[in-house]
């Protein structure tokens, strides 16, 4: 089991979840953050620092998210360590909550 950045995450990219993780297992895109799930370790860490609330369990992802666990698997590996809390892009609030934000992800 391993936890998944969903789609809430793409174009707010917070980073507080990284501080936490005791494993480095998030990965940084342009507009996204990806867990390895080769890595993540089911700390639970990150779920609650995650102002977006885009972190779940692989188990209790929200339906119709569940092709996150494959974009987390498929991303994480080509895509840096972050394990530093950085500035949040300056219109992250407004892109927080947004739905179907998929097609904004870069990748």
């Amino acid at each position: 089991m391993t936890h998944v950045v969903t789609d809430n995450c793409i174009k707010c990219k917070f980073t507080d979840c990284v501080v936490v993780c005791p494993v480095d297992c998030f990965h940084e895109g342009a507009n996204f953050l990806a867990i390895d799930p080769e890595e993540c370790i089911d700390c639970t860490l990150c779920v609650p620092e995650c102002p977006a609330d885009a972190i779940f369990l692989e188990e209790d992802i929200p339906a119709g998210l569940e092709h996150f666990v494959q974009i987390n698997a498929e991303l994480a590996p080509s895509w840096p360590v972050i394990d530093a809390k950085i500035p949040a892009p300056a219109d992250a609030d407004q892109w927080n909550g947004v739905a179907t934000k998929l097609p904004q992800l870069q990748r």
